[in-house]
């Protein structure tokens, strides 16, 4: 069988495992992961539009960002807003976050069970040009996502769908 198929078996086994460590144990980069999803559950977005699409994610109020690599993983709760480009860094200035926007190459909207206590979560997830995680956006983690969220997701999901 292979990796893109035991990947997509394992997911339909346990659909609510991290995606992060499936990279690992399948060793593939983390978009390959995203990438084996049913397409119902995980559609790739036009990275090219990174920028209008971070500008789009205001509106949510707080949100749930995750960013892990090798060494660690950091969580923070925020709003994205008052943006601004320096150099490499696209800036995100309610004392969140920085962005790296060349790094951006790859950008899914994920609908999955959490892996702590199988509740919906509803996601945009950012990867580098490596396919490793950059940074992922959630809508709510942990609780119930009230229904104008979830509307406001799809309509993302649907308008930066990549072509």
């Amino acid at each position: 069988m292979e990796t893109k198929e035991r990947i997509q078996a394992a997911i339909r086994e346990n659909p609510n495992q991290m995606t992060m460590l499936l990279a690992r144990q399948f060793g593939v980069p983390e978009v390959e992961i995203i990438r084996a999803f049913p397409d119902d559950r995980a559609v790739e977005l036009d990275a090219e539009r990174w920028e209008e699409l971070l500008r789009c994610l205001e509106p949510f109020g707080k949100v749930h960002v995750i960013v892990s690599n090798g060494g660690a993983t950091l969580e923070a709760n925020g709003q994205f807003g008052s943006f601004s480009r320096t150099g490499d860094f696209f800036n995100v200035q309610t004392k969140s976050l920085d962005i790296r926007w060349r790094e951006i190459g790859a950008i899914f909207a994920v609908e999955k069970p959490g892996h702590l206590d199988g509740k919906s979560t509803l996601s945009f997830q950012f990867f580098d040009h490596s396919g490793h995680s950059a940074f992922k956006v959630f809508l709510g983690f942990g609780s119930s996502i009230p229904s104008e969220k979830a509307d406001r997701f799809v309509q993302l999901r649907d308008r930066f769908r990549k072509k």
